[in-house]
């Protein structure tokens, strides 16, 4: 193991969920940058838990130079490990054109590619939504598609987001660069959580190129029993000792409580429909406009199952949509089974109005996930010395 510590600057941060997973890996995080006060204060608020004591948080990201973040850490030029993060991506995929990263949230992936390239860390690691894998750079819609109109160009195929916007930034700043989805319930969480991730590696020391992260980080649980794995965990395992003591969480109406009553552990809105005791005219009602719409609607009036996993937390749990009812009581997920789900210690201190807190619980990486990212780097760092990196404060 290296003596000097492996040194972490953290972009768009969030709640922090990111950053305690590479700190139990072994990073030591010097400087967050966020621009959301209740997240800058969630952070604030944990300070003492970080490795540094001095850590710094940080506030617009647009109105801070490398300099900045170099100078407040303590940390010189060449001697950066990592700078990681999960800027927003969403511009590239909703506008109509490719001046899209001229729209704020485009700048805003623009400004992770500005740190990286001035402060040039042996890694970066930047996390997304998975559906950011098949997004488009220019969007069509549907109704002007098909045989009546134009082929797609490159720019509108599906994943030309990644292949011609995103990944070329990194590669074309001098970064090797390795991506995929990783799920957090391969790595143990009790949770299906999907997201993507790109890692950058300036001494292009990553196993492969492209579309090939799973072997640089390697799965240790299983939903289906492989040989050598762990099982994946249950939320059983993860809340049920909270049943007494769930903490703050937000209410059902009425109406809405009556009906969750009804339904079992691990049921949905099909045991309503197909149970016979609410009537043609209760389900339409129950159900909205999504009564006659197609899918499976798995999220509808769903309870959980201490037996099963969570699925993908969201960033509220009453959503109609993508419903988190507690599996044997009536009430939604509190916010501290929120904090357990995604693997943040239990005494997270999270700032902010409940709605909020939720947001930012359900915003963030998972623990467990961002530990095995982590970790799979902690190793490359600890096994070869990087020839762009040079400790006595000069980039080579």
């Amino acid at each position: 193991m290296l003596e000097r510590p492996i040194t972490n600057f953290s972009l768009f941060s969030g709640a922090g969920g990111l950053d305690i997973g590479l700190e139990r890996a072994g990073f030591q995080t010097r400087v967050c940058v966020e621009n959301d006060r209740y997240c800058r204060d969630t952070l604030g608020n944990n300070r003492d838990r970080f490795s540094d004591p001095q850590l710094e948080v940080l506030g617009d990201i647009t109105k801070i130079g490398p300099s900045d973040l170099l100078e407040l850490s303590g940390v010189k030029q060449g001697e950066v490990d990592l700078v990681s993060g999960g800027p927003p991506c969403q511009a590239f995929s909703t506008a109509g054109h490719r001046e899209s990263i001229n729209d704020p949230r485009g700048r805003l992936f623009l400004e992770f590619v500005r740190i990286v390239e001035q402060v040039r860390p042996r890694f970066f690691l930047m996390e997304n939504v998975r559906g950011l894998k098949s997004a488009a750079l220019k969007h069509r819609p549907l109704n002007n598609r098909g045989e009546h109109h134009p082929p797609l160009s490159e720019e509108e195929e599906l994943g030309s987001l990644l292949r011609l916007g995103i990944l070329p930034a990194f590669e074309g700043i001098g970064y090797q660069v390795v991506w995929g989805v990783l799920n957090a319930l391969e790595y143990g969480a009790a949770q299906d959580r999907a997201r993507l991730f790109i890692i950058g590696s300036i001494d292009d020391e990553l196993p492969g190129d492209g579309e090939g992260i799973d072997d640089l980080v390697r799965p240790t649980h299983s939903r289906n029993n492989r040989p050598g794995m762990a099982k994946a965990r249950v939320l059983g395992q993860v809340i049920a000792d909270l049943e007494d003591d769930p903490g703050e969480c937000m209410k059902y109406s009425p109406n809405r409580a009556e009906v969750f009553k009804k339904i079992p552990e691990g049921k949905n809105w099909r045991y309503i429909r197909d149970s016979g005791l609410f009537s043609q005219q209760e389900l339409e009602e129950f159900m909205g406009g999504a009564y006659s719409s197609t899918g499976g609607r798995v999220g509808f009036w769903r309870r959980l199952s201490y037996d099963k996993w969570s699925p993908t937390l969201t960033t509220s749990p009453v959503q109609k949509a993508t419903g988190l009812c507690h599996p044997r009581q009536t009430r939604p997920l509190s916010v501290n089974e929120y904090a357990r789900i995604q693997g943040f210690p239990d005494d997270w201190e999270f700032s902010g109005p409940i709605a909020n807190r939720y947001r930012q619980i359900g915003n963030a990486v998972p623990v467990e996930l961002g530990r095995a990212v982590g970790s799979a780097l902690i190793d490359l760092i600890a096994k070869t010395p990087s020839r762009h990196m040079s400790f006595s404060g000069q980039a080579s």
